[in-house]
């Protein structure tokens, strides 16, 4: 029986191959278990993510992902008590992305990427908005040129008067997978940081960095980015 891909696809045998460019530390007779890793927990991380992703990427690829966006958010992070499940959920999504980029699974909604300096703020804001007002029609991401430690306090409580809960958000990096999976990107005052690629559509939204603001302030910034995402929504031919 053919096995499919992460979405139900079929798997694409070529993205079985190992095209790491840093390749992972492995103890003498190899395998997940012989993967040295910062402790065990990351190794049980990436084997749940090898059985996951299976079809569509080699083990050796999805160890990569695992240490790399545990090392990724350990430098931007204090919280280390839910660092391993934060890892778990940063390297799912940026292996989803890039099966999306690579073309490997089906792309059955549009992919908007939003993309400020600490993902702290704007990003999280249209980010969270746009999820609650597609309903699963779009699917979203966001990301910082150089993310904070956390979600700005006056954001998630502006946030949550509308219905849109962040208290489990947190913000990730930027990086090459997302980028390309992307249909639309839209930045926010993170200058060059984010890659340009053709085909993709480019929007700057001129927005306020609500980092120091009060909740009053971060409520005005929260109704403009609405603002925003409605009209997004028009573009992406969806009714907000």
């Amino acid at each position: 029986m053919t096995s499919t891909g992460v979405d139900g696809g079929a798997p694409h045998e070529a993205h079985r191959r190992d095209d790491t460019a840093v390749p992972a530390v492995r103890s003498e007779g190899g395998g997940l278990s012989g993967l040295l890793r910062p402790d065990r927990v990351l190794g049980r991380i990436a084997q749940d993510l090898a059985e996951r992703f299976g079809s569509v990427f080699s083990p050796e690829t999805v160890d990569r992902y695992v240490v790399e966006s545990h090392a990724a958010l350990a430098r931007t992070s204090r919280v280390t008590t839910h660092l391993p499940a934060l890892t778990a959920r940063f390297a799912a999504d940026r292996l989803h992305a890039l099966a999306r980029a690579e073309a490997v699974v089906p792309r059955d909604v549009p992919e908007v990427l939003f993309v400020c300096v600490q993902n702290a703020g704007r990003s999280q804001m249209a980010a969270g908005m746009l999820n609650r007002r597609a309903a699963g029609r779009v699917r979203v991401r966001s990301a910082g040129s150089a993310p904070e430690e956390a979600i700005h306090p006056s954001v998630v409580a502006a946030m949550a008067e509308v219905g849109v809960d962040l208290t489990t958000e947190f913000p990730k990096p930027l990086t090459d997978e997302v980028v390309r999976a992307a249909d639309v990107v839209i930045a926010m005052g993170c200058g060059d940081a984010c890659p340009v690629y053709p085909g993709k559509r480019y929007e700057h939204w001129p927005l306020e960095d609500p980092a120091e603001a009060t909740v009053e302030e971060a409520r005005r910034i929260r109704d403009v980015v609405d603002a925003h995402v409605r009209r997004l929504m028009t573009k992406l031919h969806l009714e907000p």
